[in-house]
């Protein structure tokens, strides 16, 4: 009698809007047994219809697992994760793999990986890109900074969450490319909120506007998902990409910037567009929300100059 073969054990760790139905993915479709920690157990209690085990703590899920995925909210809890007391470092071995899925400083993933190296493990930055829906559906993007061999192993487990997967180059080069992808996209809806905006004012319909820029050089995912469905029709859901996180991952791109010696005027109005948006009460909304600072600015200037407002 042939015995079935044994299943290799991989880890995850942040079960969130993104991370949830990554892992279900992974268990689903990734030939191999995963073992899930996160705070939250709702999650878990849902993952566990795929297969999904749970790790009473981050020593157990590394106790049994030799690559783990991380799908957390920022460089601060990828530090946190890491490098707290009870962190994966603090149970890394030679046989471990780390792979972060999150957007990242450049700075910290380098730190890490030399962090890790040390105890002879390796680590991955592997940052994702696109929206919920694409998490669902396993049709992320994906860009890797990893050694050759790293990314030799861990391809086909991203190949169950993406259709997309760039090797970008060594440790950090995948946080860099994701970085500046965020950057271009934010600028291109603060671009799309003005036009909005003006059209607007000046009495056209933004259907219109929205519509005949599909068909033309302006064209661009921005404007299809965040300027259609979003900005468009005022939806701006929480549970999506906050106002907050978007202005997170700007923050990165205007510091990686600052270390090579670039002052970057289009991401720092952006940047004062978002942080005028969580000042307005919409840091918990799907970020895109910006467009109503955009167009309440006419307002605002009237007021500043003794006029009345609209």
């Amino acid at each position: 009698m042939i015995s079935a073969p044994v299943l290799r054990r991989v880890g995850f760790v942040g079960l969130g809007v993104m991370g949830e139905p990554m892992c279900r993915n992974l268990a689903r479709k990734g030939n191999v047994r995963v073992t899930a920690f996160d705070r939250d157990a709702a999650p878990l209690q849902r993952l566990a219809m795929v297969g999904v085990e749970r790790a009473a703590s981050l020593a157990d899920l590394m106790s049994v697992c030799d690559t783990v995925f991380l799908a957390l909210p920022s460089g601060a809890h990828v530090e946190a994760v890491c490098g707290g007391e009870g962190g994966l470092l603090a149970h890394a071995q030679a046989r471990h793999t780390i792979v972060d899925l999150g957007t990242s400083p450049v700075d910290l993933t380098r730190d890490l990986a030399g962090r890790f190296a040390a105890k002879g493990a390796r680590y991955a930055d592997a940052p994702i890109a696109r929206t919920r829906q694409a998490a669902e559906d396993g049709t992320l993007s994906i860009m890797v900074g990893a050694d050759e061999p790293t990314y030799e192993a861990i391809r086909p487990m991203l190949a169950t969450l993406a259709t997309d997967i760039t090797h970008c180059g060594p440790v950090g080069a995948g946080q860099i490319v994701k970085i500046l992808n965020n950057m271009v996209l934010v600028e291109t809806v603060v671009a799309l909120g003005e036009a909005l905006a003006t059209a607007r004012r000046a009495g056209l319909d933004g259907k219109v506007l929205f519509e005949t820029l599909t068909k033309g050089s302006a064209d661009s995912f921005a404007l299809r998902n965040h300027g259609m469905k979003a900005m468009l029709v005022d939806t701006f859901p929480e549970r999506a990409f906050s106002t907050q996180y978007a202005r997170k991952d700007l923050g990165y791109a205007l510091d990686l910037a600052r270390s090579v010696g670039l002052t970057l005027a289009g991401a720092e109005t952006a940047d004062g567009l978002l942080a005028r948006a969580a000042e307005s009460g919409f840091g918990d909304l799907y970020w895109p929300v910006v467009a109503r600072v955009i167009a309440a600015q006419r307002d605002e200037v009237a007021d500043d100059n003794g006029g009345t407002s609209a």
